[in-house]
């Protein structure tokens, strides 16, 4: 079906990404969703009935904690690195110019 994929449609979706491509680049991209297509065509044919879906692929499980503020006591080496400091805070050059 997706082999007969019109050159205009594959314009079409490039024009719609507002993707600007040559004539040769568009030739390029027009066999290639019709390599896509075919594929999704070919997953089409596979036969799932029963078939579990699949959320992930790892047995990976999330490790969740409540949300705490802890005190780290970590605030004295952290400014002790920091290039410059005022009222406790790490001060950071201006990056608006107000003048402009």
């Amino acid at each position: 079906m997706s082999n007969s994929l019109p050159r205009e449609d594959a314009a079409h979706v490039a024009q719609l990404a507002k993707l600007h491509f040559s004539d040769q680049q568009l030739d390029v991209l027009t066999g290639q969703l019709a390599s896509i297509l075919d594929l999704v065509e070919t997953l089409n044919e596979v036969d799932t009935e029963g078939v579990e879906p699949t959320y992930t692929v790892s047995n990976n499980v999330n490790v969740l904690r409540e949300d705490l503020a802890v005190k780290s006591g970590q605030k004295a080496a952290l400014l002790a690195n920091a290039p410059e400091t005022q009222d406790g805070q790490i001060k950071v050059p201006a990056i608006i110019d107000e003048e402009s």
